[in-house]
């Protein structure tokens, strides 16, 4: 379907077709697109039609990146198609206690899914977003057979590799998000949300196979993004404690940050009871968050904690190093929407440039803030 979208949208069906012919596949497959529609949308139906005569059963993970290198890409496509497929392979490694390269790639690692995605990296390449945003991803409802057996949806592996990211299930009665669909998100999206401003200039559709209770259609937009926000997807981890001495809370947030936090800061609370208590809030990435989880366990009383996926909006902003009357200090500097520019001196610099010139705080900070409005000032 994602084949599909990408032709619909305008990347050439012949170019997809002479790009994957540098694959060493020989005669495996063919990529057919046609026009199609479900439920009254029409678009473009992909298909890749395998000749089975000539497939390998087994393909591990070392050799289709060897395949992919060979093919002699643009470091963007071969970075691409090299992540998509190492995020199988952790997600299948991780479910079967074996390290990735050991993952035999029967369902995934087949011809279809190798074009698959490498088609995404090709197509993703081609139309060249700055950025690339999805909202709450479907997984759908019921079963599916895999390699595990019948189990229910999501398939082990759909659910490993979409850790951390937003989802939602039973929208339709049946599988709507593959192992290969889920890695191909999380290697391009950017930012798993709907943008709130955004100016659409083309769209496309992939058509499905399947009949749901809704069209099986994948929609592509292309479009621009009226803002200047930059943004980003975090983790926030949370819990609430009665029961600790206050003391220990320094100790906490220092060995949070140490742990990888990209903030923690504490909220006071009347809990059951009326009992007075504190809200500990941390903001990670996916990737460190097992390592947060386990400091608020060994460093709070608490005994569980909450995790949900958050969106952060962010003014474009830089640092710079600039000298001053009493010596160099870090500035952050930030561009508003409208344009305009606003900063802000580094605390620990000015604290540090205080006591160099055995001066108060303040006194310092009004002399080296005056100097950086003037290297600053239009």
């Amino acid at each position: 379907m994602h084949i599909g979208a990408l032709i619909d949208i305008g990347v050439p069906h012949e170019y997809l077709c002479q790009e994957l012919d540098r694959l060493e596949l020989g005669s495996e497959f063919r990529l057919t697109a046609e026009r199609a529609s479900k439920m009254g949308i029409t678009g473009t139906h992909a298909s890749v039609v395998v000749d089975t005569s000539n497939e390998p059963e087994h393909r591990h993970l070392p050799t289709i990146l060897n395949m992919i290198d060979a093919a002699k890409y643009s470091d963007h496509v071969t970075k691409l198609a090299t992540d998509i497929f190492t995020n199988i392979a952790v997600a299948e490694g991780a479910i079967h206690g074996i390290e990735p390269d050991q993952v035999h790639f029967h369902e995934v690692g087949a011809t279809d899914s190798i074009v698959d995605i490498v088609s995404a990296a090709i197509g993703i390449d081609y139309l060249d977003p700055s950025l690339v945003y999805c909202g709450v991803v479907e997984l759908g409802s019921g079963t599916v057979r895999c390699a595990h057996g019948v189990m229910p949806v999501p398939a082990p592996a759909t659910a490993e590799i979409l850790k951390g990211i937003p989802t939602s299930r039973g929208r339709v009665s049946s599988e709507a998000t593959t192992p290969t669909g889920a890695a191909i998100l999380k290697t391009v999206v950017d930012d798993f949300e709907t943008p709130a401003i955004f100016s659409t200039t083309d769209i496309g559709y992939g058509i499905g196979v399947k009949d749901f209770e809704v069209p099986n259609v994948l929609r592509l937009s292309l479009g621009e993004i009226e803002t200047t926000l930059e943004s980003e997807t975090n983790l926030e981890i949370e819990c609430n404690i009665d029961d600790m001495n206050p003391e220990a809370y320094q100790p906490l947030m220092d060995a949070l940050f140490l742990a990888g936090a990209k903030d923690v800061f504490f909220t006071p609370m009347i809990m059951k009871k009326s009992r007075p208590g504190t809200r500990v809030s941390v903001l990670v990435t996916p990737a460190d968050k097992d390592a947060i989880v386990s400091q608020l366990f060994a460093g709070s009383t608490t005994l569980g904690v909450r995790i949900h996926p958050v969106t952060k909006h962010m003014l474009p902003r830089e640092e710079r190093v600039l000298e001053t009357s009493l010596g160099s200090v870090r500035v952050k500097i930030s561009q508003m929407p409208d344009g305009s520019m606003r900063w802000k001196s580094e605390h620990d610099d000015i604290q540090t440039l205080a006591t160099t010139h055995k001066q108060d705080y303040l006194t310092t900070k009004r002399r080296v803030d005056a100097d950086i409005e003037k290297q600053l000032s239009p």
